[in-house]
């Protein structure tokens, strides 16, 4: 097990899902943590209750990460409570399926591009500001990215634009040391639009049938990542896309 005692980590969206197991990896590998939720405070509450139980300090940090003065609070809450961010992962977000796209409205766009494109974005700008030296930066990206899916162009065009980000920003930081990396993962079980077990059957058995391990990814396998790109084994990994999917080829 690697070790991240005494760093801060700072997850965005980890009230829930994705996010929340991140934290909690994180935390049980002795890192303090900042919970970031926009609306579910019982949830995030939640969650800091079950990191504070590890031995770790832990707040919760409501903030809109598609609003830039929201995201610079964070921050800013963030190092007033810890006095430093060593590892930040980008990874709020929302998720716009089987919509044609003849069919995705004008609100729709803007909704998911704010928070996915404009969100993962200005997280991504205030981690450069505000990460340590030889500090740890993870965009969430999705498979969408690399393997187009009918009915996703809205989402998977709003996650497509942070990931070469992440290609600009870990050449332009990285003589700090500062990684900056992308964890690509396929349609998660348990998690999101699959966060109940008979929702989008279509998708489901879609995704299934393209992937040669037969499962969805489940939360841990993404944490397992994570973890990696937190720790100190990838030091001299910088500006890499990680496809965690099993396999899957669409």
């Amino acid at each position: 097990m690697h070790t991240l005692q005494n760093k801060v980590a700072l997850i965005t969206g980890s009230a829930r899902g994705l996010g929340k197991a991140i934290a909690e990896r994180y935390a049980a590998l002795g890192a303090n943590i900042v919970i970031n939720y926009s609306k579910d405070k019982v949830a995030a509450e939640e969650v800091v209750s079950t990191i504070a139980a590890m031995g770790v300090k832990v707040i919760a940090v409501q903030a809109d990460v598609s609003k830039v003065a929201e995201l610079e609070r964070l921050f800013e809450e963030a190092k007033k409570a810890f006095g430093k961010i060593d590892i930040v992962v980008a990874n709020a977000g929302i998720e716009l399926v089987e919509t044609p796209v003849t069919e995705f409205t004008e609100e729709q766009f803007d909704r998911v591009f704010s928070i996915n494109t404009k969100g993962s974005y200005f997280t991504l700008q205030q981690a450069a500001r505000h990460v340590e030296d030889h500090g740890r930066i993870i965009y969430i990206a999705s498979s969408t990215t690399s393997f187009p899916v009918p009915g996703m162009a809205v989402y998977g065009g709003s996650k497509t634009t942070p990931r070469y980000l992440v290609d600009i920003l870990s050449k332009e930081i990285g003589h700090r040391g500062v990684t900056v990396n992308s964890i690509i993962p396929f349609a998660v079980d348990h998690a999101g639009i699959f966060a109940e077990a008979d929702s989008y059957p279509a998708l489901r058995k879609q995704l299934l049938d393209s992937c040669p391990m037969g499962r969805l990814a489940e939360v841990e396998d993404v944490a397992n990542v994570a973890e990696f790109f937190a720790s100190d084994l990838s030091s001299f990994v910088n500006g890499q896309h990680l496809l965690v999917n099993g396999g899957a080829t669409n």
